[in-house]
């Protein structure tokens, strides 16, 4: 898995995907910490124990450099940063029932915009999957021999 970089000088304006979102019925703010529960048991049970791990340490920090997405009362994702590494993006995702609808895209560009607001000028995607998202949505470039990244080596259950 590589990693990309982005340039947070130049990155779409947040408010018109925001305002797209909430069009939708989809509320993109900052978690805040009596969610922290809730949040980690979704992630728990729809990614994996790992983001749940990066999550629990976004939710001990102030201010939490956690975004969520919330439908009709109910978290359909979420977005972390400056977790595993300073001005890393992730982890992120969107669950099933919230795929296909551009909350993935506002998640990213609300953590990028807040990365760029803590006074970094450009921000590293780590380990990325879909490369071909976030150059579009965010202007990703890939960075030269980055694989396997930061996470290679991770401790795995058994190891």
């Amino acid at each position: 898995m590589t990693d990309m970089l982005v340039k947070l000088y130049n990155l779409p304006p947040l408010e018109a995907v925001l305002a797209q979102q909430t069009a939708k019925g989809i509320t993109i703010r900052r978690a805040i910490p009596p969610e922290k529960h809730n949040i980690l048991q979704w992630i728990r049970v729809n990614f994996s124990e790992f983001w749940v791990s990066e999550a629990d340490i976004a939710m001990s920090r102030s201010p939490i450099p956690c975004f969520v997405a919330i439908e009709d009362a109910h978290l359909i994702g979420f977005s972390c940063h400056d977790i595993s590494a300073k001005g890393f993006f992730g982890p992120t995702g969107v669950g099933e029932k919230g795929r296909g609808r551009g909350t993935g895209a506002a998640l990213l560009l609300a953590s990028l915009h807040d990365l760029h607001a803590m006074g970094y000028a450009y921000g590293i995607i780590g380990g990325v999957g879909p490369i071909e998202f976030y150059e579009r949505v965010a202007g990703a470039t890939v960075i030269p021999d980055s694989t396997p990244s930061i996470y290679n080596g991770l401790l795995r259950t058994g190891e």
